[in-house]
């Protein structure tokens, strides 16, 4: 596929993708879907891209979904793109590689969900999040009453949710939305950074890693407790004896 919304950089085992379409500021349509759900098909069996960041051109990271686009669209077309945007959403999420959010300014709507769908969110202390849709008398589509309670919590969700209020990068990093908070100039150093130092690590331990805690995200204690056992033992097969080998002799790992 020819890209138009979506660059794609690759080196040193991380891939950074940025959403390119400043002129609406970055707002999903259906060429973005189209893009986003062949670069996961791409990147996937890719062992050279160990770590992905998403990122936006201009000042949003997303603004939301666009509006222009959805305005005329039927209730079967409307679930429809609902559903479009979960399941893309849904396998950037169950993707092997960790994802990063690097969040450079409005991550609003369809924005902010897309955050959500990645595995931790870096935020320019310059960004805002919100969930504005209850303004536009529609709700989230692409699962964000799903995954923000999860996230935050079901009183910080229906905040965010029923208000349509938006927050700064400090009020996102108090609730959880967010992990770390820098100023502009160091979100891609700083996302740059991280996203290198997990790609360092044993590529088996880290998608095994993302597995499980995502997986038992949906599972009770106990059987979260044996999905881990599981693949703690897996690792024994692979890259793990290296891993402790590497440590007792004080050398770096040859994965």
């Amino acid at each position: 596929m020819t890209y138009e919304i979506l660059k794609m950089e690759a080196a040193e085992g991380v891939a950074v993708i940025t959403i390119s379409r400043p002129q609406a500021l970055n707002a999903l349509n259906t060429r973005f879907f189209q893009e986003m759900d062949s670069l996961i098909a791409e990147i996937s069996p890719r062992d050279d891209i160990k770590v992905l960041i998403i990122t936006g051109e201009g000042k949003a990271f997303v603004a939301g979904a666009d509006i222009a686009e959805m305005v005329h669209k039927t209730q079967a077309e409307g679930k429809e793109f609902s559903k479009w945007g979960q399941r893309t959403f849904r396998s950037l999420e169950l993707l092997a590689k960790p994802v990063i959010a690097a969040v450079n300014g409005f991550a609003l709507g369809g924005g902010s969900e897309l955050a959500l769908a990645c595995d931790f969110r870096i935020a320019s202390a310059k960004a805002k999040f919100g969930q504005p849709e209850v303004n536009l008398g529609v709700i989230p589509g692409y699962a964000a009453t799903q995954r923000l309670p999860r996230l935050i919590g079901l009183g910080n969700a229906l905040f965010l949710l029923l208000t349509g209020e938006m927050i700064g990068a400090e009020d996102a990093l108090r609730m959880g939305l967010v992990q770390k908070v820098v100023e502009p100039e160091q979100l891609m150093p700083t996302a740059l950074g991280l996203a290198k130092t997990i790609a360092s690590k044993g590529p088996q331990a880290v998608k095994r890693v993302k597995q499980a805690a995502r997986r038992g995200l949906l599972m009770d204690f106990d059987a979260g407790c044996a999905l881990e056992s599981e693949m703690f033992g897996l690792l024994f097969e692979n890259e793990a004896a290296e891993g402790m080998r590497a440590f007792l002799e004080k050398r770096a790992p040859k994965w």
